[in-house]
């Protein structure tokens, strides 16, 4: 099936029932089935097609959603620019994706206006809720436009979703996922979990992301999409209770926002089935509290933007030993490969490793995106022996469960050890004054690297740095733990709001030789 397929089977089959809410306002899916097919149908008439690659720069919103799906019952696709991102990284995501049409919210008009002076491919642009400098409102438009739907071939490996990576070394590539790429994506999700009602989705983060990703499995379930404009920890948390909630997605540091809360065991989580969480490494110490909070709902996927979402999956009861008390090694896990997934662990000549030793995540299958647009070295390299190399290091269990050792390029080697920064950055995450931290490899006469924590207190908490390097030691080692602390306000992250180490390396090595 095509993405938009999911959606208009839904349409179909339950017109009247809530596709989106936000703010309060619900509207249905033949709602947003019109709307979305009067965008389609106006998208055509200027001329878009097979892979026109259409952004939208807008927060989370319904009706950016609705241009999303207009994009795809064009055929075109979709280029997600994030609010969150400089503009100059949108310009150049703009320029270099060939972008012909902008969708945008009135606050970006000068960020349009900028695309206009300087990308003159650009030849469309629609303003979502106000009327606009450079082009019509999206209602006024839309109203003007046919509402006749129209059957699309079938296109399995045609591009519908055009991504740019997280940008941590350079530039962004740009990842083309495929109609493929999201129905095996949809029929993991399906297969994975269980809801005893059409489930009902918090959008909270940022939809540009994998809650945009998860709220197209919510579609497709004929399900119900909450959208909240940003993330909130009191709103979001109220949300839940409210809308009867049964699936969200948090970040780490979202995840630890939330737990931070006075009141967090104040509301009604009782509706709540899955809490995902992935996308960036998140504490076993925070894990075991949100357990306590929310109770046996945590759910672990992993992926990245080239393998969307799911390469493996870890449900609640996964995280829960024969005895139903949390696994505490499984909490490190990142789970099994999904149902639909090869996945498996290999060296530096492409030679797959034994279990228990350390290897290179790839992957095969239908999740696997269609290259990197127009970048054939880079795809050629993240394909090397017919599988996609994914850059983290994991070991699997003799119950085949995967744990993810850290990025392939930020090892640390101390005196001639190899060490992780994830698990050094678990142990730091165990002291009850941490809120956030960042393991980095820095300068070293002697070690040549020495290991550095650097760290975010929770508000009103302290430690001083002798004490949280003696409290590492005690579960690492010597050689393991810290050599030195430094404590920050807040860690550099990037849009989706991983935090960077990367950042936090480059200001040890500026001046010295070796690259970071």
């Amino acid at each position: 099936m095509n993405l938009i397929d999911f959606f208009d089977s839904s349409a179909t089959a339950f017109p009247q029932r809530p596709a989106l809410i936000f703010d309060d306002r619900r509207w249905s899916y033949r709602e947003v089935s019109d709307l979305a097919t009067r965008i389609g149908r106006g998208l055509v008439a200027c001329g878009v097609g097979r892979e026109t690659k259409c952004a939208v720069l807008s927060r989370n919103d319904p009706l950016a959603f609705a241009a999303l799906l207009g994009i795809l019952k064009a055929r075109g696709a979709w280029v997600p620019l994030n609010p969150a991102n400089a503009a100059e990284e949108n310009l150049h995501i703009t320029e270099f994706f060939d972008v012909e049409v902008l969708f945008y919210q009135k606050e970006f008009e000068a960020f349009a206006q900028l695309v206009k002076e300087r990308i003159p491919a650009v030849g469309k642009f629609v303003c979502l809720d106000q009327p606009g400098a450079l082009g019509p409102q999206l209602a006024e438009w839309a109203a003007l436009q046919s509402n006749l739907p129209h059957p699309l071939p079938w296109d399995p490996d045609g591009t519908c979703m055009l991504r740019g990576t997280g940008g941590t070394t350079g530039r962004p590539k740009g990842v083309m996922n495929t109609n493929r790429n999201f129905e095996t994506n949809i029929a993991v999700f399906l297969a994975c979990t269980r809801f005893d009602a059409p489930p009902v989705f918090l959008a909270c983060a940022p939809m540009t992301h994998a809650a945009g990703v998860m709220a197209f499995v919510t579609i497709a379930a004929s399900g119900t999409v909450v959208i909240q404009r940003k993330f909130d920890a009191q709103e979001s948390l109220a949300a839940i209770g409210k809308y009867r909630v049964s699936s969200l997605l948090l970040p780490s540091t979202a995840i630890y926002a939330v737990l931070s809360q006075p009141n967090v065991r104040a509301f009604d989580y009782s509706s709540l089935r899955h809490l995902f969480y992935g996308g960036a490494p998140t504490s076993s110490a925070k894990l075991r509290e949100a357990f306590e909070v929310f109770g046996p709902v945590m759910t672990h996927s992993y992926g990245q933007t080239e393998v969307p979402t799911c390469v493996t999956f870890m449900g609640p009861a996964e995280h829960l030993d024969q005895h139903g008390e949390l696994d505490e090694k499984r909490l490190l896990s990142c789970g099994r490969a999904s149902p639909f997934a090869r996945v498996g662990l290999m060296d530096e000549e492409g030679k797959f490793v034994r279990q228990g030793e350390v290897g290179e995540i790839v992957v095969q299958g239908g999740l696997v995106m269609r290259g990197y647009y127009k970048n054939p070295a880079a795809t050629a390299e993240a394909s090397m022996h017919g599988w996609h190399h994914t850059g983290d290091l994991a070991y699997q269990d003799e119950e085949g469960y995967f744990y993810i050792c850290d990025r392939k390029k930020e090892m640390i080697i101390t005196g001639g050890f190899n060490v992780y920064p994830l698990e050094v950055e678990q142990a730091v995450f165990a002291h009850a004054a941490v809120q956030d931290c960042a393991v980095v490899g820095v300068p070293d006469e002697k070690w040549g690297e020495a290991i550095k924590a650097v760290v975010e207190l929770k508000q009103g908490c302290s430690v001083s740095a002798d004490e949280l390097i003696a409290f590492c030691k005690q579960r690492l080692g010597s050689v393991k733990a810290p050599k030195s602390v430094d404590f920050v306000e807040a860690l550099p992250r990037s849009p989706a709001g991983k935090v960077m180490r990367r950042e936090v390396r480059k200001r040890y090595w500026t001046g010295h030789d070796r690259l970071i």
